[in-house]
């Protein structure tokens, strides 16, 4: 289960933010902080419906682990950082820095209440 999990979020990260890329062609890291961003409300979503319903430890690997693991791109995040610093973009590393933690924590928050307004209609 979390192999098959690793490899269907990863596909999904590469093809999310390769078409980000090639549709913005954006100086900026756009097609991971997109990614991180969408993988932490996804995750604030289904920790949220967890609450409700509850997921069995294999379904938890798969999807927290596996699947969103997969997904979200921390280790490309933390490059990127570096590199814009390294090329003298440091300015644009604090924006980026700021805006995946921040923006971060609000998707899975903001999530995290969608699953509950799903869950009590």
């Amino acid at each position: 289960m979390l192999m098959a999990g690793g490899a269907i979020g990863t596909l999904g990260r590469y093809g999310l933010s390769g078409f980000i890329f090639n549709k913005f062609e954006a100086h900026f890291p756009l097609g991971t902080l997109v990614v991180n961003l969408l993988g932490s409300f996804i995750i604030g979503f289904l920790w949220g419906l967890g609450e409700k319903f509850q997921f069995s430890p294999n379904m938890r690997v798969f999807i927290f682990v596996g699947l969103l693991g997969g997904f979200t791109t921390f280790s490309s995040f933390t490059l990127e950082c570096y590199d814009l610093i390294r090329s003298g973009e440091v300015s644009r590393a604090l924006l980026y820095l700021a805006l995946s933690n921040v923006l971060g924590l609000a998707f899975v928050y903001f999530g995290f209440l969608s699953a509950k307004l799903v869950v009590s209609c």
